[in-house]
């Protein structure tokens, strides 16, 4: 079955932590670096926003924990029910590429999964009668890599990078492949977010 990349608006619904922070600062926009569910239906989220929102989020019903990271960035703990994934994904088992954006309460998500779950999630949109605007669906090459990433990984890979303890620095591999050090990060962080992407319902399977 062939594999579709879609990127699809959703409101996010009353409760949801950052649907109603957004809403509450309409012009504010909430980018979502890094989201991790938890046990017991918590999780907690790394995010930045163009806009100081601190004191909405930290009086938010459904969040326990804000911690400041950096200007405008800080990372939260949710509690359950206080806003994660919506029963949808979780029902077909997707999960949305990060970072994304929310904005006034719609989340811009980007989700690549099989045709047959793109249908399926689309479907519990509706059912729950949750607003969703779907942007674009296209089709996602079979080749996992590009020959550029593919030289890259098997370099990192052969050099010890991902060996714990690691064998090879990120500045040394970058002097050897004879690129910019930022360079060779953009390069591996790309290359890393395919993988999990591509392997996230595997790793779910085998670590129930």
């Amino acid at each position: 079955m062939g594999v579709q990349q879609v990127r699809i608006e959703v409101r996010l619904p009353e409760g949801h932590w950052a649907g109603d922070v957004t809403r509450s600062h309409p012009s504010a926009v909430l980018r979502i670096d890094e989201h991790m569910p938890l046990q017991k239906r918590r999780g907690t989220a790394k995010a930045s926003c163009s806009e100081d929102i601190a004191s909405t989020v930290r009086n938010h019903p459904g969040i326990e924990d804000v911690r400041t990271l950096a200007k405008q960035q800080f990372a939260v703990d949710i509690i359950a029910g206080g806003g994660g994934f919506l029963k949808p994904l979780l029902r077909v088992g997707v999960i949305p590429h990060t970072p994304f954006e929310v904005r006034d309460g719609w989340v811009d998500w980007t989700i690549a999964c099989a045709q047959g779950k793109v249908k399926a999630l689309i479907a519990g949109f509706e059912q729950e009668s949750i607003p969703y605007r779907l942007l674009s669906t296209r089709g996602v090459s079979s080749r996992l890599l590009t020959p550029r990433q593919r030289f890259v990984f098997d370099s990192a890979t052969q050099e010890g990078f991902y060996d714990v303890p690691r064998r090879i620095s990120l500045t040394a591999l970058a002097v050897k492949l004879d690129v910019a050090k930022s360079t060779l990060s953009a390069q591996l962080h790309r290359i890393e977010s395919t993988v999990m992407h591509a392997f996230a319902d595997e790793v779910r399977k085998r670590s129930p």
